[in-house]
């Protein structure tokens, strides 16, 4: 095909591309990890417990320029992002000509890991510019050693150590791939090289230094504390999981790249380099996937390596049938387009809300600016100088974004050591363990009850009793149906009496049942030291009936680890839906406490058949 057609198809689609992440990234909630990386912003330093510097820098970067938004925050991260696949044109221009430079472009915009970049105000985008720079530098220095590369080389490797921990693996990578190019192994004897290579190793100081004044919290976590290290079976999703995000049939089409590579290794010096580097970056992943962190993202890992596959792609893509190339390129696009689908539905409350009863919900989204109106509005009713804290560090990350502070303080929590947060957060004296850290000052306590596994929220309000001093009847605040809970306390100036919120579970019927005519319900509700005095029953969040309370259930008493008390804990009743129009209605409970509390239940979707039609 004309280079010069190609060249335009993929501006086209480059510049669409990029006003649709203009316009999430102005639509999108906060990130968690961006909230925080937001709240570190707000604290310039050279290196934090879970990062360098760099993402922190530019997000403060943004702010500066444009104010305390979201697309502020994002705006330099996508400015990388737009950037990435022009650099994967250079590099594929200088292996292939003009052509196969505007197809592997093409390629890297479909791609859904590397078409997104930088939409979101996360360390990748840097890492992911850094990674291919290095790569263009390499490129270029296989032809002839210049000065020009040797800088680029520097910048590179000094970008990618100010992003992330884990570019120490791409620079693994970089190293076997030069080692395996015999013009690589020449370069070598190059003093500039070395040079460039040292300027690279020095921006890794300031982490360095980070490490050996905290004990080496942070290398601790990255390398040692997240993963497992011993087999686990998960990581034979790895292939499904990367065919899934790269899109199957790039996914064949990058695979097939290497084996070429593999199989020309002994030819162009760009094949063996790409061999050693890929066979890192992507099979190395693989093997990893048996023993790393398998609870937190990581299918984005290997990107950098697929991109450097994709750079290589269109002399492999060349050879293949037309109605083969035709599915690579149609495959990779749908995959882009549903993705882009679904963040423009979780960028949206009604979005999410539609999305609330799937497994497709997005969390680390949602909630967030629901959360803050109403932490807003109770810091208005409450006395001058009272003080924010939050259960965890992503809810005080969030809030600290939204209501434009640096001190909201958060208590000790599992998520907080999970991510590797908690010696950054003492550091900055906002890890406070409770009561005693603010004395008789009013408190607003903001709790994050879906943060912890159902099996947990018990055990965690007793915690949260301990370092209060006694909570009070909790303000709930309900988000997408509950799919997103908080608690709101207004903490007494003085410790006192220990209300634990409740704990309530819906049997019967099961979440997306179908019903028709009268439906039974019954479940169980407990409220420890106080006790459940009514349960109502609602639907769409409107109250509909009351639940006969009393029965015994010693088998919910057990697990909790309760006393029994006079009273059973388990309710059942009846909901009329003769009248009901039909189609899905939220079925959700209130607990009514014996201290006044009133505190309602998530809900779950039920599907209604009309009178009728069942």
């Amino acid at each position: 095909m004309d280079p010069s057609s190609l060249r335009v198809k993929f501006i086209a689609v480059w510049a669409a591309l990029l006003l649709a992440k203009l316009w999430l990234a102005a639509s999108l909630l906060p990130f968690g990890d961006e909230a925080f990386y937001a709240l570190e912003s707000r604290q310039l330093a050279w290196a934090y417990s879970d990062l360098p510097g760099m993402t922190a820098w530019l997000i403060r970067l943004g702010t500066e320029l444009g104010g305390q938004h979201v697309l502020a925050m994002r705006a330099p991260f996508l400015l990388i992002g737009a950037a990435v696949p022009w650099l994967v044109v250079r590099i594929a221009r200088r292996w292939g000509g003009a052509e196969a430079g505007w197809q592997a472009g093409m390629l890297a915009l479909l791609m859904p890991l590397s078409g997104l970049t930088g939409l979101l105000a996360l360390p990748d985008a840097p890492m992911l510019l850094a990674a291919l720079l290095c790569l263009d530098a390499f490129a270029a220095m296989l032809r002839r050693f210049g000065a020009a590369a040797a800088v680029q080389l520097a910048l590179g490797l000094a970008l990618g150590a100010m992003s992330h921990y884990r570019f120490a693996l791409v620079v693994l990578a970089g190293g076997v791939g030069l080692l395996c190019a015999a013009r690589g192994r020449e370069l070598l004897r190059q003093p500039g090289l070395w040079l460039a290579l040292a300027v690279g190793a020095a921006a890794w100081l300031p982490l360095l230094a980070w490490n050996l004044g905290h004990a080496g919290a942070g290398v601790a976590f990255q390398f040692v504390d997240r993963h497992p290290w011993t087999f686990q079976w998960q990581g034979a999703w790895w292939p499904l999981v990367q065919a899934l995000v790269v899109t199957p049939a790039l996914f064949v089409l990058l695979l097939a790249t290497l084996v070429h590579a593999w199989r020309r290794r002994a030819d162009a010096a760009h094949w063996p380099l790409l061999l050693g580097l890929a066979t890192v970056s992507v099979p190395g992943f693989f093997v990893m996937a048996f023993v790393s962190d398998s609870e937190r993202v990581s299918f984005h890992w290997p990107l950098a390596g697929w991109l450097a596959l994709a750079c290589a792609a269109p002399v492999v893509l060349a050879a293949w049938p037309s109605w083969a190339r035709r599915a690579v390129h149609g495959v990779a696009a749908a995959g882009l387009l549903l993705v882009v689908a679904w963040m423009a539905l979780v960028a949206q409350p009604a979005g999410r809300l539609w999305l609330a009863a799937g497994p497709a919900y997005a969390d680390n989204f949602s909630g967030w600016d629901d959360a803050a109106s109403q932490v807003r509005r109770e810091l208005g009713t409450m006395p001058e100088g009272s003080r924010l804290v939050a259960d965890n560090f992503m809810l005080g990350a969030q809030l600290a974004f939204a209501l434009d502070r640096s001190d909201v303080a958060v208590l000790p929590h599992p998520l907080n050591d999970k991510h590797g947060r908690a010696v950054q957060l003492a550091d900055w004296g906002l890890l406070v363990p409770g009561r005693a850290a603010w004395g008789d000052a009013p408190v607003l306590l903001v709790v994050e009850d879906t943060s912890r596994p159902m099996k947990r929220r018990l055990d965690g309000y007793r915690e949260l009793c301990l370092r209060t001093g006694g909570l009070p009847p909790p303000r709930v605040v309900n988000v997408d149906h509950g799919r997103k809970r908080f608690l709101l306390f207004r903490l007494p100036a003085r410790a006192g009496v220990c209300s634990t919120p409740a704990l309530a579970w819906l049997d019967s019927p099961l979440p997306d049942a179908t019903a028709a005519g009268s439906v039974e319900i019954s479940g169980w509700a407990v409220k420890e030291g106080v006790g459940v005095s009514r349960v109502q029953l609602t639907l769409d969040g409107r109250v509909v009936g009351e639940a006969d309370l009393g029965q015994p259930r010693p088998d919910v008493l057990g697990f909790w680890g309760m006393a029994p008390g006079d009273d059973g804990v388990g309710f059942r009743g009846r909901v009329d839906l003769s009248g009901h129009r039909g189609g899905d209605a939220w079925l959700g409970l209130v607990v009514l406490g014996r201290d006044g509390s009133v505190e309602a239940w998530p809900a779950q979707r039920l599907r209604i058949v009309p009178q009728g039609k069942r």
